[in-house]
C-alpha cells in the first residue's frame, strides 16, 4: 500500500516537472519557439518611423548643478530587440505611430506577435500606454506609401502579454519590408509604447 501510495504522488510530480521544463524549453526559445524575422540580432533593422515623433520623457535621469542634461527616450530599434522590462519601449507622441521594418530575408509572411509588459509589472498598475488596434502591410520597398494589407487587429489588454495574430489577408507575394501602423492605444492621451513586435512566417529561398 505504502509503494502504491507513493507511486501515485510521484506520477503527478514527474508530469509536473515535463510540464515546467518544456515550458522553460519554450520560453528559452524567445517564448514563441519560431523565427522572428524582425529580430535585430538575427538581420532585422528599423528603416523609418514615418512621420511618428519619439516621446520625450519629462523627467531628467542625469543633471548637473540642477540642469538637465539627458533625458531617458529609448530608440525604436528596442520593438525589435528580446530585453522585455518596464520601460525598455519605444514610445511615441500621441496614439497612432508608424514602424517600418527590413527583415532579415524575404518570407511569406504568417504570423504577428505583438508583446507589451504586463499589467502586473506596470509601476502605474495600468497598460494605458499598450497599443490596441493596428495594421501590418507588406512593402516593396521603404518608400512605398501604400502597401498590400496583412491583417487588421486588436492587442487585447486584458489579454496575455505576448499576443499572436495570424495573416488575415491571402496574398501569393512574399515581403522583406513590412510597415506596422499602430492606430490606437488603451486610453493614455500622452503616448503610446512599443515593446516588441516579431515577424513570423516561410522563407521565399
Amino acid at each position: 500500500n505504502a509503494d502504491q501510495e507513493s507511486l501515485s504522488i510521484s506520477l503527478p510530480s514527474q508530469q509536473a516537472q515535463v510540464i515546467v521544463n518544456n515550458a522553460l524549453r519554450l520560453y528559452s526559445q524567445d517564448k514563441t519557439g519560431i523565427v522572428d524575422f524582425a529580430l535585430e540580432s538575427g538581420g532585422g533593422s528599423i528603416l523609418s518611423t514615418r512621420c511618428s515623433e519619439t516621446y520625450e520623457t519629462k523627467t531628467a535621469l542625469l543633471s548637473l548643478f540642477g540642469i538637465p542634461l539627458w533625458y531617458f527616450s529609448q530608440s525604436p530599434r528596442v520593438v525589435i530587440q528580446p530585453d522585455m522590462y518596464p520601460g525598455n519601449c519605444w514610445a511615441f507622441k500621441g496614439s497612432q505611430g508608424y514602424l517600418v521594418i527590413r527583415l532579415s530575408m524575404m518570407i511569406y509572411p504568417t504570423s504577428f506577435c505583438l508583446e507589451h509588459i504586463p499589467r502586473s509589472l506596470s509601476p502605474t498598475g495600468n497598460i494605458t500606454s499598450a497599443p490596441k488596434d493596428f495594421l501590418v502591410y507588406g512593402l516593396e520597398n521603404e518608400y512605398q506609401e501604400e502597401g498590400i494589407l496583412l491583417g487588421q487587429y486588436t492587442y487585447d489588454q486584458d489579454g496575455e502579454p505576448l499576443q499572436m495574430f495570424p495573416v488575415s489577408e491571402t496574398t501569393d507575394k512574399a515581403f522583406q519590408i513590412v510597415e506596422l501602423r499602430i492606430f490606437s492605444n488603451w486610453g493614455h492621451a500622452e503616448y503610446t509604447c512599443l515593446y516588441r513586435f516579431r515577424v513570423h512566417g516561410q522563407t521565399a529561398e
